[in-house]
């Protein structure tokens, strides 16, 4: 699969911090920022990337190479004149060709299932498909509003709290068919959020919004950069990090699934917090707290915990009848979302 990494920017906000550094350049860590991006997109099948690159250029490419050593195939496209996001992305036309791809930039930080995105847009035939994020201050964001099926049905750029109609903040990141580049036009600067999604949508072509789990954050400021590291640390951005980050406790027991169960898995921005509410739930229900959450009946049983490796709980229910044993998983899901609210 195809990936282009928008590398272009210098981090004005983050001066302070960077210097004279190109933005994707900045360590996170122990690795430059785009660095990540790259060992993300290789991870998960992207392993033919385009980087769109214009100041200090020479850095990205002189690091980066032809992307062997990473285990992808890099090539660039250097920007002379700035052409805005959309635009720069139109220069690596003879990259994507006829082919669906990836747009993401080389200075975020996320941990997204960025294949699930793909398959999504591919399986509903989408001009552009975008990863939305749910944020509690998103007035530094471009909105966007979808229906009941997902379908963007409006954009929101970067408003005041006036005009703040949903948290789902637009992340930046997209799989785009190339019948939505052929909207933007050539050698020209072009936008991505302010042109070519309101061209798309005036002329009727579908736009899905994907709500992503996981974590994402714009490191455009200092203090936005400081908190990723920490949560890098702490592992709420899962990162694959140098040996001399990783922390020295001892690795988390993986996730076993209970043999025979139903499971549904309930992300969560913080787990032992959800399973406090849980155990608080059930607590007058005869629950069983020596692993996990344990309640049986002659009809099920079911079992609650944390997982591992992810801010998540796991949902297991054991029946003999499948179907009871799925709505009753789904149910219990239902109500862990309900309780992190």
């Amino acid at each position: 699969m195809k990936a282009v990494i928008m590398a272009g920017g210098m981090g004005t906000r983050l001066k302070s911090i960077s210097g004279e550094t190109p933005k994707p350049m900045v360590p996170l860590l122990g690795r430059p920022m785009m660095e990540h991006i790259v060992l993300l997109l290789r991870a998960q099948g992207f392993t033919d990337i385009c980087a769109t690159v214009r100041y200090r250029a020479g850095d990205i490419m002189g690091y980066f190479g032809d992307g062997s050593r990473f285990g992808v195939n890099i090539q660039y496209r250097v920007e002379q004149e700035p052409l805005g996001t959309a635009g720069g992305v139109k220069n690596c036309r003879d990259f994507y060709g006829d082919d669906d791809f990836l747009v993401i930039s080389g200075d975020a930080a996320c941990d997204f299932d960025l294949r699930r995105l793909m398959e999504e847009h591919r399986k509903r035939e989408a001009a552009a498909t975008i990863a939305l994020y749910r944020s509690a201050d998103p007035l530094r964001y471009g909105l966007a509003v979808t229906d009941s099926e997902g379908r963007i049905r409006s954009f929101i750029e970067k408003p005041d709290w006036s005009r703040v109609v949903t948290d789902m903040i637009n992340t930046g990141i997209y799989v785009l068919s190339p019948r939505a580049m052929d909207a933007v036009p050539d050698g020209q600067s072009f936008d991505f959020g302010h042109e070519l999604f309101p061209l798309l949508l005036q002329r009727g072509e579908r736009l899905v919004g994907m709500p992503m789990d996981g974590y994402w954050c714009d490191v455009g400021t200092p203090a936005a950069y400081y908190r990723c590291c920490a949560d890098a640390l702490e592992g709420r951005l899962r990162l694959d990090l140098p040996e001399q980050f990783r922390s020295d406790e001892a690795p988390a027991a993986a996730d076993e699934t209970d043999e025979g169960a139903y499971t549904e898995d309930c992300p969560c921005a913080n787990r032992a917090g959800l399973m406090g509410a849980l155990s608080e739930l059930m607590l007058d229900m005869g629950a069983d707290y020596s692993d996990g959450i344990r309640m049986r009946t002659e009809r099920y049983a079911l079992h609650i915990r944390p997982c591992a490796d992810r801010s998540a709980v796991r949902i297991g229910v054991q029946s003999e009848d499948a179907e009871f044993a799925k709505e009753l998983a789904l149910s219990a899901k239902e109500l862990a979302k309900a309780l992190e609210l």
